[in-house]
């Protein structure tokens, strides 16, 4: 008999699928005991119980990597745990490649693996045949194998969770539907169901495909949508052998695993997934299939057909086709609403719920705990949604492709293809004109870089130094070496004003604020435990009125972080005026020369030093100019009131065509801020890295006379080396491109990876940034004795480290001093390529 509805509960979890049984049972192990979950019908009704059951590891980020590691750990011993048998077998993975591009991801898969401790077997044609004699390798090139993927009982290892749970004193309760979250004065309050309201203070929404909805009752973006799934089982095959591993063919977009003594076979459809509950998901869907599409799925299965040519001799036993949600850009949406206190969601998990599952439950059991997770989750933090991306029609035409995208590719600089110009520039149709090949952040279009105007265009760019490299490289030499427009109106800009803004922004900012009208600050700002929860630019624009300025994708997360802290903070408005702006940079040593043609302010160094700002008359119209630089060259950001932008930009372009004003994109923008060593928050730094161990330690003002967030954390590391601290790394003789997620090795150790790079095409070679870690200490001496070795794609190549920037690490060309570039190079990246 099912326990009473309780009047109040310490934590509610909403939803009785995996993820849901997973934060309950994780909650447990934390030592709560008064935790009550809510399901609408039965335990793992929704769309626990069709799934196939694979268990993969290899993501794309190390964060994503772990959760799924610590799942496959979990996974081993919860029937121990629990008692309950799950069924779960570490069988190993296989994932082929027949295309040379296909086998230079996995290569590249491989090493990533390898960075985030996951055993990665690169593996060929006839060894992949060995351990699956079902395929045809004809046209196989190589393979990768990973001996600690498995498979579990979905049903079963949901049942496991939930046992675990109720041992510790969970509450479990079925065919209770939450028919409304209860909200007051900003925070949640409560579930309201049929049988009444559970009043709590912490809850979590894991419905998966009906969260969405859920969500946007409450104005919360949460957004996904469902697809329909495809898989058939064959009828049994002789002597097909129990411990198969799984067997993965992306490019023919198909997957197999053993099923008693038969094959289930998947399919994940390259532009051309299926959209389904555009209009809502019934209330009373419940172990429920959807109807099946032979026609939509022959294709998939013919290529699986060919590929393990014994399915031509079987029948099928069941045609399957059942929902999973997806997210736009196929990344989890975990963490805290951000408007209302203590509500969280764990939902959009793309076909990856179950593999994710543990991992998943142990990061919300401890946000939920804590306020806080436990690492950096910014790729899979619900917060990075734009507020457009609930709406509808955009989340269907979005998961068409979505289905696909999971398998797809995973080019660099790649952007979705559908769903597009959501949010645009107002110089949008200016630089199609001009040759931009765009890609998408927040929803905005951003140029990536420029081609022939006129060309055929791309969404990403490819693993070797094609077009797209080319010309790039023709946007980044010429930043340094004459002018060139970069258009940012992505920035996010929020003012902040009242009497008591400036003593908010003190204690958000490790930099200090108090600063004359018309000067601007970068600076952190931290969490409690010293990690960064953003970078921002602040310029104040009068005693009691300041103008922040943060990326994109940050700005649901920034504004959030002010209006959290804001409530207490006396007399502040915060107010997003995002929409309001222009944001031009005008970057390279002619710069000044170009700006002075279309302007009568005085741009002079004496007149207009770094790091001020002014409002200036400039074509017909007027701007905010910010004398910055994330380039490392001098120039200036305009920040331009949106009507007046495509004027200001006619001006720019028609002054400066005998300088050769070159448009550039992000592409340029990223490898140029590469050499000079600026750190881009996401991908260097995030929240849960220091400024200390991040190299940032110059924003922190000590004796501001006032206290800041983080600081006891900053001051316990202040006298210390750090134990991981981000270095520049530079592969001067490498070919191959360097990505992102490279591991590095120092005397035949590996001791990080590289969290961004590029090639650096004043530098000549490859360049990133990556955390190194050293038990006694991350210091100039440990590197000068140390040979380090980048790994791309399986191979090392010598590498340079170095704790000041390759390029002009004494910021003179941010000065405006013109001096020639084998003058501000690092002389050990000059020798090293000497020697090539």
């Amino acid at each position: 008999m099912q326990s009473k509805l309780p009047s109040q509960a310490e934590y509610v979890i909403v939803g009785g699928g995996i993820i849901g049984l997973s934060i309950a049972f994780h909650l447990i192990r934390l030592g709560h005991r008064d935790v009550l979950l809510l399901e609408r019908d039965q335990l793992t009704c929704g769309t626990t119980w069709h799934a196939a059951g694979l268990v993969t590891q290899l993501r794309a980020t190390e964060n994503m990597a772990k959760l799924a590691q610590y799942t496959a750990e979990l996974f081993k011993q919860l029937e121990k745990l629990t008692g309950q048998a799950t069924g779960f077998r570490q069988s190993g993975s296989i994932t082929i490649a027949a295309t040379p591009e296909r086998l230079e991801e996995l290569k590249r898969g491989a090493s990533m693996g390898r960075s985030f401790g996951l055993e990665v077997e690169m593996i060929d044609a006839a060894e992949a045949k060995r351990r699956v004699p079902l395929l045809d390798v004809a046209d196989v090139i190589g393979a990768a194998w990973i001996p600690s993927d498995g498979m579990t009982n979905p049903i079963d290892t949901a049942r496991a969770f939930a046992a675990g749970a109720r041992q510790g004193g969970a509450k479990i309760l079925e065919r209770t539907p939450v028919t409304r979250i209860v909200v007051e004065k900003g925070r949640i309050a409560g579930v309201e169901t049929s049988e009444g309201v559970v009043r709590t203070e912490k809850a979590v929404i894991c419905t998966g495909m009906w969260t969405r909805a859920l969500a946007a009752d409450l104005n919360w973006t949460v957004p996904l949508h469902a697809a329909e799934h495809f898989y058939v089982v064959t009828e049994a095959i002789a002597d097909l052998p129990s411990d198969l591993p799984t067997i993965r063919d992306m490019d023919a977009a198909f997957y197999a695993k053993p099923d008693a003594g038969k094959l289930l076979v998947g399919f994940f459809e390259y532009n051309n997934g299926k959209p389904w509950g555009m209009d809502g998901i019934p209330r009373d869907f419940s172990f429920d299939s959807l109807p099946d599409d032979f026609e939509h799925i022959e294709p998939y299965l013919m290529n699986a057909m060919r590929r393990m040519p014994a399915l031509e001799n079987v029948g099928l036993q069941l045609n399957f086709n059942g929902p999973e949600s997806f997210t736009p850009d196929n990344r989890f949406l975990l963490g805290p609403a951000p408007d209302i206190a203590g509500l969280y969601v764990a939902a959009g998990f793309n076909s990856c719920g179950i593999e994710s599952s543990g991992g998943a439950g142990k990061v919300m059991a401890e946000w939920m705990s804590t306020g806080a997770p436990d690492n950096d989750y910014w790729e899979m933090d619900v917060r990075r949604a734009m507020p457009f991306q609930r709406n509808r029609r955009y989340l269907r035409d979005r998961t068409v492709e979505a289905v696909g995208n999971l398998w797809a590719l995973h080019w660099p600089h790649k952007s979705p293809g559908t769903a597009r110009n959501v949010r645009v520039s107002p110089l949008h149709d200016r630089l199609a004109a001009a040759g931009a090949n765009f890609g998408e952040a927040a929803g905005w279009e951003r140029a990536q870089w420029f081609g022939a105007p006129g060309a055929p265009t791309s969404t990403h760019a490819t693993f070797g130094r094609d077009d797209w490299f080319k010309a790039s490289a023709a946007e980044h030499v010429a930043t340094r070496s004459g002018v060139a427009l970069f258009d940012q109106t992505s920035f996010a800009h929020v003012l902040v004003h009242g009497r008591d803004a400036l003593a908010l922004l003190q204690r958000l900012s490790t930099n200090d604020v108090d600063v004359p009208v018309g000067r601007m600050v970068y600076t952190p700002w931290l969490n409690e435990r010293g990690g960064m929860e953003s970078d921002v630019t602040i310029a104040r624009i009068g005693e009691e009125e300041f103008l922040v300025v943060t990326a994109a994708v940050q700005r649901i997360r920034d504004i959030a972080w002010l209006r959290m802290h804001a409530k207490n903070a006396g007399h502040v408005l915060v107010a997003d005026v995002s929409s309001g702006y222009v944001c031009l940079s005008v970057m390279g040593p002619r710069s000044r020369e170009l700006l002075i043609r279309v302007s009568p302010a005085d741009f002079s160094d004496a007149t207009f030093p770094f790091a001020t700002f002014r409002e200036i008359e400039i074509g017909y119209g007027m701007a905010l100019a910010f004398r910055m630089t994330f380039v490392g060259e001098l120039g200036w950001e305009l920040h331009i009131p949106t009507e007046q932008a495509l004027g200001i930009y006619d001006a720019l372009i028609a002054a400066g065509r005998d300088l050769n004003v070159r448009h550039a994109g992000y592409v340029a923008l990223n490898t140029l801020r590469l050499e000079a060593g600026y750190r881009d928050w996401g991908a260097d730094v995030s929240d849960e890295d220091t400024p200390l161990e991040s190299g940032l330690g110059f924003t922190i003002a000590w004796n501001k006379g006032h206290d800041f967030i983080g600081r006891t954390v900053l001051e316990s590391q202040r006298t210390q080396v750090p134990q991981r601290r981000l270095i520049q790394l530079a592969a001067p003789r490498a070919v191959p491109l360097l990505l992102g997620t490279e591991p590095v090795w120092r005397n035949g150790s590996l001791v990080g990876y590289l969290r961004s790079a590029g090639f650096g095409h004043t530098l000549g070679c490859g360049v990133g940034m990556g955390y190194l870690h050293s038990e006694g200490g991350v210091s100039a001496e440990w590197l000068s004795q140390g040979s380090f070795e980048i790994e791309i794609a399986g191979e090392r190549h010598a590498a340079v480290a170095s704790l000041r920037p390759f390029y002009d690490s004494k910021r003179t060309r941010v000065k405006g001093e013109l001096r020639q570039v084998e003058e501000i190079i690092a002389p050990e990246l000059l020798v090293a390529r000497s020697r090539g």
